[in-house]
């Protein structure tokens, strides 16, 4: 009798803390996809700045200045539904003024920073959409959904633009 009552009592404190230690596992990885998504965000801003940038350039013809200058506006503006189609026509309109090989030539330094900004997203989207599909791949288990130990947060989301195949590199 006595070997009963001290056996069930700790199989349900345990598998307590087996349910502690889920909840708080999914949390960190919640944690971990926004924490890289604020960061994908920071170097998307910074891109779209250096855009800017690179399109008030003395070699820039009014043209492409001005499809440069809107797509970076687009992009830092867009809210969350629209980033996509934003961020995509912001990285091809990078791509046609790469295409003008004097105005690269005769600005190096600011198309390497961007060559490196475009290294560093890459490098962001990945860690991104690694972490989504962490945090996704934990909440399909049984064991999570069943109890519910994902509560109210909401499932991480990775963006068709973190797909854009236009972001290989321009050497």
């Amino acid at each position: 009798m006595t070997f009963t009552w001290f056996w069930i009592p700790l199989v349900v404190l345990l598998f307590i803390w087996y349910l502690t230690f889920s909840a708080n596992r999914l949390d960190r990885l919640h944690h971990r996809a926004e924490t890289s998504w604020a960061n994908l965000d920071a170097i998307l801003q910074r891109r779209a700045a250096l855009a800017i940038d690179i399109a008030h350039l003395p070699a820039v013809d009014p043209a492409t200045n001005l499809l440069l200058t809107a797509a970076a506006h687009q992009a830092r503006d867009a809210d969350i539904r629209d980033r996509n189609e934003a961020e995509t026509g912001l990285t091809q309109a990078l791509l046609i003024l790469r295409a003008e090989v004097e105005i690269v030539e005769a600005f190096p330094q600011i198309f390497s920073e961007l060559d490196s900004l475009t290294e560093r997203l890459r490098v962001a989207i990945a860690l991104h959409v690694e972490a989504v599909n962490a945090a996704r791949g934990r909440r399909e288990k049984l064991i999570y959904r069943m109890f519910r130990l994902a509560g109210h947060a909401p499932l991480p989301v990775k963006y068709a633009f973190e797909d854009d195949s236009l972001l290989e590199p321009q050497r």
